[in-house]
């Protein structure tokens, strides 16, 4: 009975120990900068101001991204059905901490890596003195954005 007990003792353990790896459900994963490729454009992550993730729901499996544009764009460019409830976490611009990107406030001006401009801000990190749109604007202008690349391209 005793090496029951012993070997049940040494199971829970091991089983306790694993579940101290698991992320909280919806939260980013561990970035691998530099190492870590873009889902839609393929680039190395490197640009720690700019960085994406998006958290599947249903399966809480993290795609990585370079810039936001990328983000939303591989929503509509792969059909992505739960698109609407993905969770969203991008870098703070000022920090490098990860926030919400639906509630992230933005500005237009910076330099990004995929050049759709946008970065992004917690309420306390907001630049003074710089434009500033919501989550919703932003999308709005990066497939605004992407059309006028697309037009450019075709014209060529």
């Amino acid at each position: 009975m005793r090496g029951f007990s012993v070997l049940f003792a040494a199971i829970m353990i091991v089983f306790s120990l694993g579940a101290c790896d698991k992320k909280p459900r919806g939260s980013v994963d561990k970035m691998h900068w530099d190492r870590d490729m873009c889902e839609r454009c393929k680039m190395a992550i490197s640009e720690r101001k700019y960085a994406v993730q998006v958290i599947n729901p249903k399966t809480d499996k993290s795609y990585k991204f370079d810039d936001i544009g990328c983000a939303l764009l591989w929503f509509d460019d792969e059909h992505i059905s739960w698109k609407d409830q993905a969770k969203i976490w991008i870098t703070d611009a000022k920090t490098g901490t990860w926030i919400d990107a639906k509630k992230a406030i933005y500005t237009d001006d910076s330099i990004t890596p995929m050049a759709f401009g946008f970065a992004a801000y917690a309420q306390e990190t907001v630049p003074k003195n710089h434009h500033t749109i919501n989550f919703d604007e932003m999308a709005k202008k990066v497939f605004v954005i992407e059309n006028l690349n697309v037009q450019k391209v075709g014209a060529q």
